[in-house]
């Protein structure tokens, strides 16, 4: 038997999470085992949720247990989370990032800041049009008709696999200049049912083509969330939930 781990299991859009303590040492095997689908938890990733001096910590690892720079519905998750904890008394709040010291408001549907968003120049993959954005972290948006029949796992491996440091894809389609859907291949994970920065990757991109305005609703095979552009960076909205805590002794 191995060490007993204490834990709590958090969704976003479907986007889940395994939250751990800071006196969890964190490393890339007990990731990879805690977010095993059959042999674990389950989950396409890892938070890590830490408070000194007031200052809540984020850490966050993908499911192979590489590091990330930002998840937005992992930060929405820590947001709820924190508060829940009693790791803050104020319902708005910072929370440092790999990324970053983010802003967030907890309510009902947790809303926080993504930062500020870059596009750069239109690429070809495999004949397929796609737009860098980072958002804090590496994405890649190509728009598409239709969202069901886009290869998102097929190009999505090789994408990543043929950028030097990975990428998260995203596959959009824009229905009007407030919705749009989107699925998405996440660096580390495989395709999931949401992806925070990925939603805002794909708003960035469809605004800076002209397709869509600065508040714009996304919609992912895990619900709706809200994308919005402003004053020099993003905000994401949108639901989360507690599915289950307990301890575990990976």
């Amino acid at each position: 038997m191995g060490s007993q781990l204490k834990f709590v299991k958090m969704e976003g859009l479907g986007n889940d999470f395994v939250l751990m303590g800071p006196e969890v040492n964190i490393d890339a095997d007990l990731v990879r085992g805690l977010c095993d689908r059959r042999r674990g938890i389950g989950a396409d990733g890892l938070l890590q949720v830490s408070s000194s001096n007031g200052v809540i910590v984020m850490g966050y690892w993908n499911a192979d247990g590489s590091t990330a720079e930002m998840c937005g519905n992992g930060l929405r998750c820590v947001a709820r989370y924190a508060l829940d904890q009693g790791l803050t008394a104020e319902a708005e709040f910072e929370v440092v990032t790999p990324a970053g010291t983010r802003r967030v408001e907890v309510s009902d549907q947790p809303r926080v800041e993504t930062g500020t968003t870059s596009v750069g120049i239109p690429f070809l993959f495999e004949n397929r049009d796609f737009v860098p954005v980072r958002v804090g972290n590496p994405h890649a948006v190509s728009i598409v008709g239709d969202v069901g029949a886009a290869d998102v796992a097929g190009i999505g491996a090789r994408l990543e696999a043929a950028s030097p440091q990975g990428v998260n894809v995203e596959f959009v389609r824009v229905f009007d200049r407030s919705l749009l859907e989107m699925r998405v291949w996440e660096r580390g994970v495989g395709e999931t049912l949401a992806c925070g920065s990925g939603m805002v990757a794909a708003v960035a991109a469809a605004h800076h083509l002209g397709l869509v305005d600065e508040v714009v609703t996304v919609r992912v095979p895990g619900g709706e969330g809200e994308v919005a552009l402003a004053d020099g960076t993003s905000w994401l909205t949108g639901p989360v939930r507690y599915v289950f805590g307990g301890e575990t002794f990976l």
